[in-house]
């Protein structure tokens, strides 16, 4: 039986974003967390506000929409979060969310029978799409040199092993100034030190999936970066995984393999942001032991043609895709389909991640209909633990970005029988 037809799309290509979702509610576009934040260099973005406090106003005011009537921003009272309604038996560790809105009491209790199967989920939500503010000026939290051979390393629990004490890291950042002016400026109350110590494991946990989703790669095409240098083209990137990038924002795969050959990221997107990683890729290899980032604001079928056909960028070992969210997209012939062709016609190996299982299995149908040799899919053992509201429904489940991954290389082979012959 083949899977269900993909749910209609969200007014943006895909309801699959990356990082923290908010739709605004008066225009229907979508904004998330990177719009609000200071652009590299302290360059003013489109969106430029008086006051920090003024920016996290804002902010809150893209999730002011009754979960219940969907009513709009300006119908709904400040007060009307997940607190409004007293509950007559909340549950023994019940925690308001403080997340989703409502207009009346009449809404939040018509909603609860639903809203209370997230409530909790929604809570550390609210929290961490805060804290990831944090990426801009403290996070992620320093990270230390591995013990244990990458291979060993299966999950995060083998991976905070070899962190050891993470304590005075995460307090450094706790206790920090920019922490203090966060919630100073916040339009909700500051957390508990324990809530926000989980918080910066999980914003952290996002930022350090894209370098681990990468040597997942690695190990799934068996590529090794002691045996040669190795280039990795990270398609779809989006303006949000590249405002405020840094040249050392892969550096966990220098302490992942130290004494590598060489490693060479260039990120490609249409909406890639200018700043460092703006720079030409290389048409070589990259220096020995140290990643290497660069980036192209296009899309990524141009930007073969237009550099790596020439021989003025190096050719992928690895193609990289943090969900793309191609299954939903309505314009799949204009937008993904020509990278798609292009992957599968070079033979690249190529490794795309999901928000959710749904999205996989649907993106995979897409494949095959492609006919795609697909060569492995499942959970990914290095998942972003920041948990993403979908903000068109407050009441979904949350997702987590690279929670699945899905890889593929060139053409399926079709092996052709000969009739037999008649006696």
């Amino acid at each position: 039986t083949p899977p269900p037809t993909p749910p209609c799309p969200l007014p943006q290509p895909s309801p699959y974003m990356a990082g923290q979702i908010l739709q605004s509610k008066n225009n229907g576009h979508v904004l998330h967390i990177g719009q609000y934040a200071p652009a590299p260099g302290g360059k003013a973005k489109a969106l430029a506000f008086k006051s920090q406090k003024e920016m996290f106003q804002k902010m809150e005011e893209s999730f002011k929409f009754c979960a219940s009537c969907r009513k709009q921003p300006g119908q709904v009272a400040d007060n009307g979060k997940c607190s409004y309604l007293p509950l007559p038996h909340p549950p023994p560790d019940y925690h308001r969310c403080l997340n989703v809105y409502y207009c009346s009491k009449e809404c939040q209790k018509a909603d609860w029978p639903q809203h209370k199967k997230v409530c909790s989920e929604l809570r550390l939500v609210a929290i961490d799409r805060l804290v990831e503010w944090l990426v801009f000026k403290d996070l992620p939290f320093s990270t230390g040199k591995w013990t244990r051979p990458q291979g060993e390393v299966k999950g995060w629990d083998d991976w905070l092993a070899m962190q050891g004490d993470l304590t005075p890291r995460v307090d450094a950042i706790l206790s920090g100034t920019n922490m203090t002016d966060l919630w100073t400026n916040a339009s909700r109350p500051k957390p508990e030190d324990d809530d926000l110590r989980k918080s910066i494991w999980r914003v952290s946990s996002e930022f350090l999936s894209r370098p681990m989703t990468i040597a997942l790669g690695f190990r799934l095409f068996g590529l090794n970066p002691y045996s040669k240098p190795l280039t990795i083209h990270l398609i779809g990137v989006s303006d949000n995984e590249t405002l405020g990038a840094r040249l050392t924002d892969y550096d966990e795969l220098d302490r992942m393999f130290p004494g590598h050959k060489g490693l060479e990221v260039v990120m490609v997107g249409p909406e890639v942001v200018d700043g460092p990683i703006m720079r030409p890729p290389l048409t070589n290899s990259g220096p020995k032991t140290k990643t290497y980032i660069s980036a192209y604001k296009g899309l990524y079928h141009q930007f073969f043609e237009e550099l790596v056909e020439t021989e003025k960028a190096a050719k992928p070992d690895l193609v990289v895709g943090f969900h793309p969210g191609f299954d939903a997209s309505q314009g799949l012939d204009q937008g993904w389909l020509p990278t798609l062709l292009l992957l599968r016609d070079y033979e690249i190996p190529s490794l795309f991640t999901a928000l959710e299982k749904t999205e996989m299995t649907y993106s995979l149908q897409i494949l095959s209909e492609l006919e795609m040799d697909l060569k492995g899919s499942g959970v990914n053992p290095f998942a972003s633990q920041k948990p993403e509201q979908v903000q068109a429904t407050p009441n979904k489940p949350p997702v987590y970005c690279n929670s699945h991954y899905f890889c593929f290389q060139g053409l399926l082979e079709t092996v052709e029988f000969e009739e037999p012959e008649d006696d």
